[in-house]
């Protein structure tokens, strides 16, 4: 069919918008020149691959079929081998799609001369082997890559033979050898000399690699330059994979709502295009909503991430542990390290949270054990951030074995390198470890100076569970017949109550009624954290909660109430709970409130029915307009000289936050 002048102007304005990496011009003159006289198949390859960049997964696909028939109708297998690996490389990863267009790929160039494509198998080859962990095999089928790229001349290729080669040394332990092979194809990659997808997928095989490793500042180093270079050249998906790591940089320097920030932008990004790079988003959201203690969000990230094809561990296994089930969390640890066997750096970032879980288990052996496995993966690799994970966590077992001196010699060790790593949140972490530590050897005062330091760091990054934890110990830490410091402070403080508890318990039997009660405690503790609530106590059917505004409580009390009932409509059944507030000044001392203002909030919190809340009507006034109420009553509470005017929320009215 013979072009116009015009349709062949649309085409080679389309090859140069191609060209110059403007991906949308190129869609927008090659789409209307298809439209008019059909394109060529190597056109359509273009075109194709410019729906890809600008988001159009599913345009890209249909028209990367096109060009594998266009190009099959032509003669020219080479080219249908093309099509036909680029359509591989654009499905989800691992899919059965996938492996059907790289089969196709494989047939038709079977008896042809050496060239790209059979380089692009090559490195196909290379991955499947890794994920295989035949680590000897895959270092052959990157030699073979480089091999052909030199043969071909394809900088691509070399760019891959190259970084194949060296991230399969790294896999192997051989650090040295390896990251200068890294590094090199990185800088071509950047440096504009490849094809975009390639240099993505080295870009993003180097975080991936850098990430393992806990190398965080040669990963932020290589965004930075990938960041530079997207912007160069109009890429829009890749930033969103550099968004994923820059998350997780960002999650271990503290800058949590940043870190949650960059990852749900990671999603939007890119969406369908990537589902490994989706399923890590998620992964760093599970991360953050688990320090900030609101594991209902944090688990169904992490189940998100499971259905992206991310292994949720460490952190589900971390989960199951906070909320009180060791068992289920030693299992599900125990099965990833165990499938992990031949990936150390894999099993670096899993081992720190089977230790812990092994210990809080009193399976001393296996967390010692899993102590000695996590110290030679440091050794291997030798990054600052695997260093502190070792210290740490020997510092850990060491407790656990009442080897005191040793704990603290390995503790104050990891506290250095998560200093230098500047990761507050797991120094934190190791500095209540270290005072534990203190405390068992009977230093209570330098135990007391490192146990405040962790709480301050954990009120600075709203890690509230371990808040909490460490405001407990401090208490502990207190010399025996010291005063703990009391300071006065103003909070709006909540009291829940299951009503009726011995009844239902009765009725519905011991593990039925444990399992509620795990469902109710869960949910509640989602919606406290969401609201700004501090856990104070946890009475087995109740909560007690300090909030720093009365608003904040009062929209906490309406969400737990509005969460019951949908579950009642939802599961058939929740229990009935009853929940009054009250903004008062208390005295506080340690991890505890007491005084006036919380044996208010506690008295008006009794006088409830199942499903009521009720305020005082002060505090009620000052949570601003949208509340339906009864109208006021004056009651008098017990031990208060004064009555006391409150009202009934009508929760059921109030327009949702």
């Amino acid at each position: 069919m013979t072009q116009s002048p015009n349709t062949d102007e649309r085409v080679a304005e389309g090859r140069a918008a191609f060209a110059r990496h403007d991906w949308q011009a190129a869609v927008d003159g090659l789409t209307q020149a298809d439209a008019e006289q059909g394109l060529s198949a190597p056109d359509l390859i273009d075109l194709a691959e410019s729906n890809w960049w600008i988001g159009r997964v599913d345009e890209a696909l249909a028209v990367y079929e096109r060009a594998y028939s266009a190009a099959l109708n032509v003669g020219d297998d080479v080219l249908a081998a093309r099509a036909a690996i680029w359509l591989a490389f654009s499905y989800p990863e691992k899919s059965s799609v996938s492996n059907g267009w790289l089969a196709k790929a494989r047939r038709l160039l079977k008896d042809k001369a050496q060239c790209v494509e059979h380089g692009m198998i090559s490195q196909v080859d290379t991955n499947i082997a890794v994920a295989k962990g035949d680590l000897e095999v895959a270092l052959e089928h990157a030699g073979r890559t480089y091999s052909i790229g030199e043969a071909v001349g394809s900088a691509d290729l070399l760019a891959f033979g190259l970084f194949d080669q060296g991230n399969v040394l790294i896999a192997m332990g051989k650090v040295e050898e390896g990251f200068p092979l890294l590094d090199e194809a990185m800088v071509a990659a950047v440096s504009g000399d490849l094809h975009p997808r390639v240099m993505g997928t080295i870009y993003c095989a180097m975080i991936t690699t850098c990430t393992r490793m806990a190398d965080y500042k040669r990963a932020s180093e290589w965004t930075d330059a990938a960041d530079r270079w997207c912007g160069r050249n109009s890429i829009t998906v890749f930033p969103g994979l550099c968004r994923v790591y820059r998350a997780a940089i960002m999650r271990l320097r503290g800058v949590w709502d940043q870190a949650e920030e960059e990852a749900r932008l990671a999603q939007e990004t890119v969406g369908n295009v990537s589902t490994s790079a989706l399923g890590e988003a998620f992964y760093e959201i599970g991360e953050i909503r688990l320090r900030v203690g609101d594991l209902e969000a944090a688990e169904e990230a992490f189940r998100q991430a499971h259905q992206s094809g991310r292994d949720p561990n460490p952190g589900l296994a971390y989960l199951c542990f906070r909320q009180g089930d060791i068992q289920g969390a030693r299992s599900m640890i125990d099965r990833a390290v165990a499938n992990a066997d031949w990936d150390q750096l894999a099993l670096g970032r899993l081992l720190p949270t089977q230790i812990e879980i092994h210990v809080a288990a009193g399976d001393h052996s296996g967390a010692h054990e899993a102590s000695q496995a996590l110290e030679k993966v440091a050794e291997t690799y030798g990054t600052a951030a695997l260093k502190a994970e070792a210290a740490s966590s020997s510092g850990l077992v060491a407790i656990a074995e009442d080897d005191v001196e040793s704990a603290i010699a390995l503790l104050r060790s990891g506290i250095r390198f998560w200093q230098e790593v500047d990761a507050p949140y797991e120094g934190a972490m190791a500095r209540v470890n270290l005072g534990r530590a203190y405390l068992a050897s009977g230093d209570r005062t330098t135990a007391a100076l490192e146990l405040e330091s962790a709480r301050a760091t954990f009120e600075q990054l709203g890690a509230s569970p371990d808040l909490l934890r460490a405001q407990r110990l401090i208490e502990e830490s207190v010399p025996a017949g010291a005063a703990i410091k009391t300071t006065r402070q103003e909070r709006t403080f909540m009291f829940t109550d299951i009503c009726r508890s011995t009844d239902l318990m009765e009725a519905m039997g011991d593990e039925a009624w444990e399992v509620l009660l795990q469902w109710h405690d869960k949910r509640l503790r989602s919606l406290f954290v969401q609201h700004s609530g501090e856990e104070i106590k946890h009475s087995g059917d109740g909560f007690f909660i300090a909030f720093p505004a009365p608003s904040d409580a009062a929209e906490c009390a309406v969400a737990v109430q509005r969460a019951l009932d949908e579950h009642r409509r939802t599961a058939g059944f929740a229990p009935q709970v009853r929940i009054g507030f009250h903004q008062g000044k208390a005295r506080r001392r340690g991890s505890d409130y007491f005084g006036r203002g919380v044996n208010i909030a506690a008295r008006i919190g009794a006088q409830g029915e199942a499903g009521e809340i009720l305020a005082s009507s002060q505090t009620l006034a000052a949570c601003g307009d949208g509340y339906d109420t009864s109208e006021p009553r004056a009651v008098r509470l017990k031990g208060i000289s004064e009555p006391v005017e409150i009202v009934s929320v009508d929760w059921r009215q109030r327009d949702p936050a």
